[in-house]
C-alpha cells in the first residue's frame, strides 16, 4: 500500500505517517515547513522529506491514497495534481475511520478533557493487556507514538476534535468517526473562526451524538446543561450513561479516589480530572473492564504531556505546564492547583495564542477566569496576531477583559520570564498555560531554573 501525505509535518499527520510506516506501508510526504518534534521523529523513521516545499512530480498514479492535512490550502500544487489524475484523497479523520471501520470505536468529544480522557482509557487498556488502535492529541508516558493501527486490535480509541477536517472536507473531525461509544465531556465555545455563534458550536455536538452507531452508547457529563439537552434528544436505541466527578479526599497533597468501599491514591488531581476519570472508567466498563481494575490502573497514570503536567518540583514549590487556553480550561486548571495546594501561593501565566483567544470580540469571555490565582500574567505575541490576520490588540484592553486586580500583560517573553522569576518565591507554585510556547520559552528548562 502506497500512501502520500500532503502536509506531513503536522502533529497528527506525522504520527499517522509513522503508524502506517510501522504497519508496512510505503509512506511519502511533503510540507513547506516542518518543526520539532515532527522533524526529528520523521527523520528517525526515514520519512523526512529531502527538501521542504511542494513537489507535484511526487504525485503519481501508483499512489493508492493521498492524505490531506488541514494545513494544506486549496491551491496546493500536489493537491491539484492528485485531483487531476484521479487519486483517492482522504482527510486525516476520514482515513482514520477507514482504518477502524471494522473495530469497536470509542470517540472522546468535548471542548475540554479530550486528551486526558483518551490517555486514561489507553493507559488502562495497555496496563490490562488489551490491545487497541488509537489516536491521541499528546504524548503519553509509555506510548512511543500518538497513533497506532494494527490488524489484531478489536478496539479503536479516538480523540474527537471538533475542528474542521481539511480544505476539501469542512466537516468537524469527530463527525467522521461514527462511534459505538461516544463521550461528551463539556461544551465551552471555541473555534469562533469556524463556529461564529455558541448555538452553532453546540449543534456540532448534537450531530456527533446523532452519528453514534445503532445500539451504541453516549457517555455524557450531566452537570452541563447543553449536554443534557443533547442527551435528551438522542435516538431511542442509544444507551445513556451520565456521570459526574468521582468522590475523593486529599491527604498530604495526594488525591485519593473513593469508589466501591475502596480507596485508590492517584497521581493526577483536580475536580476536572476526577470528572475525566469517571468518563474513562465508564468507557472501559462498556467494553468489559471492571471498575476496580480500571481504578487500580489509574494509580500509575501520570497524565498526558502539558495536561497539568508537573515539570519541576522543590520542597516548597512546583511548576506545572498545561494546554489550557480557553476561559473554562483556565478556570478549572487554576482551581485544581489551588485546591491541591491550599497553603501555597499560585502564580498563573497564560498565553493568548489561538484564533479565538486573540480575537477582540472573544476577549470578554475571559472575565474572571484567573481570579483564583494569587498572581496572574497574560502573554500574547504581536507576530501571532499578524499570522492569523487579526486586528491588533493592546495591553490595556487585554487587562480590562480579564478584569483581574493586579494582572500583568506582556508582549515580550523576556519581560514575562523576568516577572515570573521575581515572583516565584518560596511556597509559590507556578502554572504556565498555553497551546503554544510563550514565544519560544523552553518550559522544562525554565521550570528547573525557577526551582533552583
Amino acid at each position: 500500500m502506497r500512501v502520500h501525505f500532503i502536509a506531513i509535518g503536522g502533529s497528527a499527520m506525522h504520527n499517522l505517517a509513522i503508524a502506517l510506516h510501522k504497519k508496512g506501508y510505503n509512506v511519502s510526504g511533503s510540507d513547506d515547513e516542518i518543526f520539532e518534534p515532527a522533524k526529528s521523529r520523521l527523520k528517525q523513521y526515514g520519512l523526512l522529506p529531502e527538501s521542504e516545499g511542494w513537489f507535484p512530480e511526487k504525485i503519481t498514479k501508483d499512489i493508492d491514497s493521498v492524505i490531506l492535512g488541514m494545513h494544506a490550502k486549496g491551491d496546493n500544487p500536489e493537491l491539484i495534481k492528485a485531483k487531476q489524475i484521479g487519486l483517492k484523497i482522504y482527510s486525516y479523520p476520514e482515513y482514520l475511520y477507514e482504518l477502524g471501520k471494522d473495530k469497536t470505536r470509542i470517540v472522546v468529544g468535548g471542548s475540554h478533557g479530550k486528551t486526558t480522557i483518551t490517555a486514561m482509557i489507553l493507559h488502562a487498556l495497555k496496563t490490562l493487556g488489551i490491545n487497541t488502535d488509537y489516536m491521541v492529541g499528546a504524548k503519553i508516558e509509555g506510548f512511543d507514538v500518538m497513533v497506532k493501527s494494527d490488524e489484531q486490535s478489536r478496539y479503536m480509541v479516538l480523540e474527537g476534535d471538533e475542528y474542521l477536517s481539511s480544505v476539501l472536507d469542512m466537516r468537524p473531525k469527530f463527525h467522521l468517526y461514527k462511534p459505538h461509544i461516544g463521550i461528551i465531556n463539556g461544551i465551552a465555545w471555541d473555534h469562533i473562526n469556524v463556529f461564529p455563534t455558541f448555538e452553532n458550536y453546540v449543534e456540532q455536538f448534537k450531530i456527533f451524538a446523532d452519528k453514534i452507531e445503532p445500539n451504541g452508547s453516549l457517555i455524557y457529563y450531566n452537570q452541563d446543561e447543553n449536554i443534557r439537552k443533547i442527551a435528551a434528544q438522542v435516538r431511542k436505541d442509544i444507551s445513556l450513561l451520565p456521570y459526574e466527578g468521582l468522590k475523593c479526599r486529599i491527604e498530604n497533597g495526594i488525591t485519593i479516589v473513593q469508589e466501591g468501599g475502596k480507596e485508590y491514591p492517584i497521581e493526577v488531581f483536580g475536580r476536572h480530572n476526577l470528572i475525566n476519570m469517571n468518563a474513562a472508567m465508564l468507557a472501559c466498563e462498556a467494553i468489559g473492564v471492571k471498575r476496580e481494575d480500571f481504578l487500580q490502573t489509574m494509580c500509575s497514570f501520570a497524565g498526558a504531556a502539558k495536561r497539568l503536567e508537573k515539570v519541576a518540583e522543590g520542597k516548597t514549590q512546583a511548576v506545572f505546564s498545561d494546554f489550557a487556553h480557553s476561559p473554562s480550561k483556565l478556570k478549572a486548571t487554576i482551581q485544581a492547583v489551588k485546591e491541591q495546594y491550599p497553603d501555597r501561593r499560585l502564580l498563573a501565566c497564560m498565553e493568548l495564542h489561538t484564533f479565538s483567544s486573540l480575537s477582540r470580540n472573544f476577549l470578554s469571555q475571559y472575565k474572571g477566569c484567573m481570579d483564583m490565582a494569587d498572581i496572574a500574567a497574560v502573554y500574547f505575541s504581536k507576530h501571532a496576531i499578524e499570522l492569523k490576520r487579526l486586528e491588533n490588540l493592546d495591553v490595556e484592553e487585554v487587562a480590562e477583559a480579564f478584569s483581574k486586580s493586579g494582572l500583568r500583560v506582556f508582549t515580550d517573553r523576556c519581560s514575562l520570564q523576568e516577572f515570573v522569576r521575581s515572583n516565584a518565591e518560596s511556597n509559590t507554585n507556578v502554572l504556565m498555560m498555553s497551546s503554544g510556547n510563550f514565544g519560544g520559552i523552553n518550559i522544562k528548562e525554565f521550570a528547573q531554573e525557577l526551582i533552583k
